[in-house]
């Protein structure tokens, strides 16, 4: 599956499209590896970059990758976080499918600047470098599919953890904000961390990946969530139907936890995306300000 018909066309994530064989970089096995570093650049598989795609400076920031510990090692991550010395709320940013490679990166530096210590952890990092693979059927059967819900919620402990090891964060005041991928790690780590202020899902897949190391989607677990979560939603959206969307509220709905979704109209799958031909400016704005009034009004 190429770029352009990421979110124009449905896909069984269970059983996506293994037929690309060049999927696998030379050089890399199939079995599980450690990532230690971050991509530089776009990942391959969201090639072409569009001109479009922003890049937002550094300037201000105490910028770059760092290493997480955690239960069997390290993991690489990109952190940013305004330079004036002081103690900064987190946002826990979550990437896409392409891993941590630029776009995540200029994410958090967005949110760095608006006063957060914004950290990006490699979620993949066990499962597969997800950079240099050039098919994204390959991505989600070979690396996305491996990864457990618990090992992702662990790893998210673990970044918050390490703010708060850096002095430079108050991890009182701690938002999640996750993008396609990580719009799923959203609702996830709302269950699983009901100390966490606020989450914000962009286009997150509400149902569809449930396997014995992924036990619930969040259409399953919607009226247990005590966190509120935003959810930003693609009016146009193979991935998700608005009858799941629909579901969705309803569950929330019963949550008491305040969770909202927001669909918007006539625009796709990865309308944040800057990068991409589904970036949308008008959406990817306004959703930018809704999220960020989201973490305001909930203390973060």
């Amino acid at each position: 599956m190429k770029l352009m018909d990421y979110g124009v066309k449905p896909i069984d994530f269970q059983n996506p499209d293994m037929a690309t064989a060049s999927a696998v970089p030379a050089g890399v096995s199939r079995r599980t590896f450690f990532v230690t570093t971050l991509a530089t650049g776009f990942a391959v598989a969201a090639q072409p970059v569009l001109a479009q795609a922003i890049t937002t400076d550094s300037k201000g920031l105490t910028a770059g990758e760092v290493q997480i510990p955690v239960a069997d090692g390290k993991i690489p991550a990109y952190r940013a976080v305004p330079s004036k010395p002081g103690k900064y709320p987190v946002i826990l940013v979550v990437q896409e499918i392409f891993g941590v490679h630029e776009h995540i990166k200029d994410m958090c530096r967005r949110y760095a600047k608006m006063g957060y210590y914004a950290i990006a952890p490699e979620m993949f990092a066990r499962q597969g470098d997800v950079s240099k693979m050039t098919d994204i059927a390959a991505i989600l059967g070979q690396v996305v599919i491996k990864v457990p819900d618990a090992q992702v919620c662990a790893d998210l402990d673990a970044a918050v953890a390490f703010a708060k090891a850096s002095g430079r964060a108050d991890t009182k005041r701690v938002g999640l904000v996750g993008y396609c991928w990580g719009g799923r790690t959203a609702w996830i780590y709302a269950r699983h961390n009901p100390q966490l202020k606020a989450a914000v899902a962009y286009y997150g897949l509400l149902n569809g990946m449930k396997s014995d190391i992924k036990p619930a989607d969040p259409v399953d677990f919607g009226a247990e969530i005590k966190v509120p979560v935003l959810g930003l939603y693609s009016g146009i959206d193979a991935f998700i139907p608005m009858t799941v969307v629909d579901q969705m509220r309803a569950a929330i709905a019963k949550s008491g936890s305040g969770s909202e979704i927001v669909v918007f109209p006539n625009v796709g799958h990865g309308f944040n995306a800057d990068y991409r031909p589904t970036y949308d400016k008008g959406a990817a704005t306004y959703a930018q300000k809704l999220a960020s009034d989201w973490f305001k009004d909930h203390g973060v």
